[in-house]
């Protein structure tokens, strides 16, 4: 009967569905290849009197395959992504930044340009509205490719000087590159999302004619407007501006709070520690030795020589002046109970000396005040540099000696 046909065909889909699944999951893209052919004609063959838009499962599908096939071409890649913008009108604009995409990954700009060139002309009645986010996206797309232009017409510039026939059509090019890609840049930043690529490629336009009021007022708008995601790059992005321009250390310290309070990890801590530690005033002092203690808790800091001089520096000059002990004490005591392991222990002594004297040296002085004399990192380290005679580390066995009683002031 027609039902138990439909149910039959049904099952037998849905086994297909799964070959697939498993032939992609053990990358075996020869046979997913043929089980997709199968499915397909199957569909084509079972609804010949009703119209089968493919679904967007046979394009992902389909275009996952060709990726990784060794005998796929980029003919065959075009082909199957033209078909499949045909059929799929309601993904008609997804189908197309893919198709760029592919055709950028594969070094393919001209073509790419091209492909979003003739997307941004599609209209296809209510269709158009319905997919105007993947227009604006298509739109970005293309100014970033028009700022990609731009950029290569600069470095000719800028390489050959400015003069003769062949720079006024250089510079006239180049201006119309900006133009293009301005207008598109411009207007997905305004749309909260996280833009980085395009927030910096807007920027880099407007600094190069002089436009600084403009590329600040967008960092400071993509930094600073709420309805923007919370985004760390937006700070760095922001930082580095001010910092270009010569900003007072005010600025620069304000924009990497922020940063910090997003991401206490990030490697710019130690340009924040060090503006910090620079300053007359205490508060300021006292929070660079928050973002350095904090930063130190991140395994990815672990050898950072930089980060553990800066500690060193700040701890070795509190001890010497007596003032502030507690601010090593609050720092110190939600961490005694896992930095000696973490950061102290007689394996990473041994294993820092060998690998990097530095590092050893400017770890075994934090050792040393915050553990006392008897720490086994800042015993193995000190014993090691003394009978390699190297005077820095007599000097330190001394200075953690004289100032033991330091440590049970803090630990107490």
């Amino acid at each position: 009967s027609s039902h138990e046909h439909k149910l039959n065909f049904k099952k037998s889909k849905e086994v297909c569905l799964s070959y697939i699944q498993d032939a992609m999951l053990q990358k075996q893209w020869k046979r997913a290849a043929e089980f997709l052919t199968f499915y397909t004609e199957s569909l084509e063959k079972d609804f010949s009197t009703q119209y089968m838009g493919p679904s967007e499962m046979i394009w992902r599908i389909g275009t996952e395959i060709l990726c990784h096939h060794s005998h796929s071409s980029m003919k065959e890649f075009n082909s199957f992504t033209e078909q499949m913008k045909t059929l799929g009108v309601k993904r008609y604009l997804k189908v197309c930044l893919e198709h760029a995409f592919h055709l950028l990954c594969n070094g393919l700009i001209d073509e790419a340009y091209q492909n979003l060139s003739l997307a941004e002309s599609w209209r296809f009645g209510e269709q158009t509205a319905i997919q105007d986010k993947e227009m604006k996206l298509i739109q970005a797309y293309r100014g970033l490719l028009d700022y990609y232009s731009w950029s290569k017409q600069k470095t000719i510039l800028l390489e050959h000087g400015q003069d003769g026939f062949e720079d006024l059509s250089v510079e006239q090019e180049m201006h119309s590159c900006f133009r293009k890609a301005a207008v598109n840049l411009k207007e997905i930043i305004k749309i909260p999302g996280v833009w980085d690529l395009f927030v910096k490629c807007y920027v880099d336009l407007l600094e190069f004619y002089g436009d600084h009021n403009e590329a600040r007022q967008v960092l400071n708008e993509y930094a600073y407007n709420s309805k923007f995601p919370a985004n760390p790059n937006a700070h760095v992005y922001l930082y580095q501006f001010l910092k270009r321009h010569g900003e007072s250390k005010k600025s620069l310290i304000s924009a990497l709070k922020i940063l910090h309070d997003i991401v206490p990890s990030h490697e710019l801590m130690i340009d924040f520690n060090t503006m910090l530690q620079k300053s007359k005033k205490r508060k300021k002092r006292r929070l660079g030795l928050e973002v350095i203690f904090a930063a130190l808790d991140y395994a990815g800091w672990k050898e950072n020589v930089k980060a553990w001089s800066c500690l060193a520096r700040q701890v070795k000059q509190i001890v010497i002046s007596e003032k502030h002990l507690d601010w090593i004490k609050q720092e110190w005591n939600s961490r005694k109970d896992w930095w000696p392991a973490f950061h102290f222990s007689r394996y990473l002594a041994k294993r820092n000396w060998q690998e990097n004297e530095s590092l050893s040296y400017e770890k075994a002085v934090v050792a040393g005040i915050l553990l006392g004399k008897d720490c086994k990192y800042f015993k193995y380290v000190s014993h090691q540099g003394c009978k390699a005679q190297v005077k820095r580390f007599r000097t330190l066995k001394k200075f953690v000696n004289k100032h033991n009683p330091v440590y049970l002031r803090i630990s107490g």
